[in-house]
């Protein structure tokens, strides 16, 4: 699953709620992946369903502050997206991020489909359980008070396993309104969250996020192909692909060309369209939570651009936002909620 998470949830890093904060493109280099992976073997070892009985009860906070130290363990940038949420929320986002992070981790890591499946199904466990007030796992501990504080129901953490799952089964996509039923899952949850942080959740403001974090979705696709692929899935509709002539032989080619170009066109204007018609929920949410809203949807913007400068060759590539580029649009975005434009 992209990582909208974590490209929503954190500021603009690039690449939520899962692959990914803001930006919207996260660096992943192999020495990073491999302290990743590391990690999350120690964490599994640690806290899941094979792990001893601790020799002391898990605190609340010891919980919270393992959910914190998870955040800012995976993206440096976190410090920097943080500071400009509400005190009061940060600590509820981290807890937030870590479902989200464990949930990620525990499809994509294990290497192995079945255990995925049989993790995710045991995570769920765990989920419910918090919900009937037994919460065990740090986890849990933590997302626990975040629940209760909130209201949130139970709903949209429970879609987001339905698309990790579906990772694990799935790798190809026919059309696009089957890519969009799978962005019902892996990415517009995450927005929905964000509207119960905020405390303004709305089903308007709800359609309106899910357009956004859609559209987040569906640029992280187009940025990750090349990325994708080495996973051996495909998030690009394969009716679009035969329409172009752009057969599955290019991708094992890695081929950037004209069809290619045609195609990753006309996908990357389907992502804008969704991220344009989600801008009328920064001025209906909160004012805490405008800059953070019209971040994502710009950071988004951005990354879909950068594919543009490359002239859609994001296999030679992956296209990012450059640092100055992201201090830009920060200024920009705070400027346009100053002046009312």
């Amino acid at each position: 699953m992209s990582d909208v998470f974590n490209n929503t949830i954190l500021l603009h890093q690039q690449g939520a709620f899962s692959r990914g904060g803001y930006s919207i493109t996260i660096s992943k280099e192999p020495w990073r992946k491999t302290i990743s992976m590391q990690t999350f073997t120690q964490d599994l070892a640690q806290f899941g369903p094979q792990a001893p009985p601790p020799n002391t009860p898990m605190t609340l906070r010891r919980a919270k502050k393992y959910c914190r130290q998870l955040a800012r363990r995976h993206y440096e940038n976190f410090t920097v997206a943080s500071f400009l949420l509400p005190r009061r929320l940060k600590q509820h986002f981290c807890n937030v991020y870590a479902y989200c992070r464990w949930a990620d981790d525990l499809a994509d890591e294990t290497g192995d489909p079945k255990k995925s499946l049989a993790l995710l199904g045991w995570w769920e466990t765990q989920l419910r359980d918090c919900y009937r007030g037994r919460a065990s796992h740090p986890v849990f501990l933590a997302l626990a008070e975040t629940i209760e504080t909130f209201e949130i129901p139970a709903d949209p953490f429970i879609d987001l396993l339905v698309a990790f799952r579906q990772d694990q089964r799935v790798t190809r996509y026919e059309t696009i309104d089957q890519i969009l039923e799978y962005c019902r899952y892996s990415a517009n949850p995450v927005g929905r969250l964000v509207l119960y942080l905020g405390e303004c959740f709305s089903a308007e403001r709800a359609r309106l996020a899910d357009s956004v974090c859609t559209g987040l979705q569906l640029a992280n696709f187009c940025q990750d192909v090349a990325r994708d692929w080495e996973r051996g899935r495909i998030y690009l509709p394969m009716t679009d692909c035969q329409r172009f002539g752009y057969a599955e032989a290019s991708f094992e080619k890695r081929e950037c060309n004209d069809a290619f170009r045609r195609l990753l066109a006309v996908e990357v204007e389907q992502a804008e369209g969704f991220l344009r018609a989600g801008l009328p929920l920064v001025k209906s949410v909160p004012p805490e939570l405008q800059l953070d809203i019209s971040l994502f949807i710009h950071g988004g913007l951005a990354i879909l651009q950068a594919v543009r400068k490359l002239n859609f060759d994001v296999w030679t590539r992956r296209p990012t936002v450059a640092k100055m580029e992201k201090f830009r649009l920060l200024a920009q975005c705070w400027w346009r909620l100053k002046t009312g434009k």
